[in-house]
């Protein structure tokens, strides 16, 4: 019974890296939005939910450990995700990184499942990821948060330089 649960646990990992990965590509091609950026977390931050089964929940020093990995991982995500202008508006760039830093957390969190699963419980294993995930979108996105912003003041100033020199001509 557990190696069917680790076979439907597996397959499901795939199912949903597949599609955050159709997601991102699909992003690249419509403006980014502070919506866009700020949303997520927020929508993720339900995850938390559940904390309240008490099986899901890690010890200080696993939280402590998810979390730290979490921001190791997201220091990958800030270097690969940047901004372009285009038709004077914000994209975010397609990255080949993404990808296969999304296919790395998969392998990590299988490789964890097999050598740790009976160490510790599949609850609390799951626990950890969610703050790893956590751990990893939240500096990632005050970073493209940040980043937007100046682009935006960027292209904002161009603008405003080129309405004033239509004004001149």
């Amino acid at each position: 019974m557990e190696d069917l649960y680790l076979y439907l646990t597996t397959v499901g990992a795939l199912i949903m890296a597949s599609f955050a990965i159709f997601i991102r590509l699909k992003a690249t091609k419509r403006p980014v939005s502070v919506k866009k950026i700020v949303l997520p977390p927020i929508f993720m931050s339900t995850g938390f939910l559940m904390f309240l089964y008490e099986p899901a929940r890690p010890a200080l020093l696993q939280v402590i450990e998810a979390v730290l990995v979490g921001f190791l991982f997201s220091i990958l995500l800030m270097k690969t995700t940047k901004f372009e202008i285009r038709e004077e508006q914000i994209y975010m760039k397609r990255s080949k990184a993404f990808a296969f830093i999304l296919i790395g957390l998969l392998l990590a969190r299988i490789v964890f499942k097999l050598v740790m699963g009976d160490a510790i419980h599949v609850e609390e294993l799951a626990g950890m990821f969610f703050l790893l995930a956590y751990g990893m979108i939240i500096p990632w996105r005050i970073s493209m948060f940040l980043n937007f912003k100046k682009i935006q003041k960027d292209l904002e100033q161009a603008t405003k330089s080129k309405e004033m020199v239509s004004l001149e001509t």
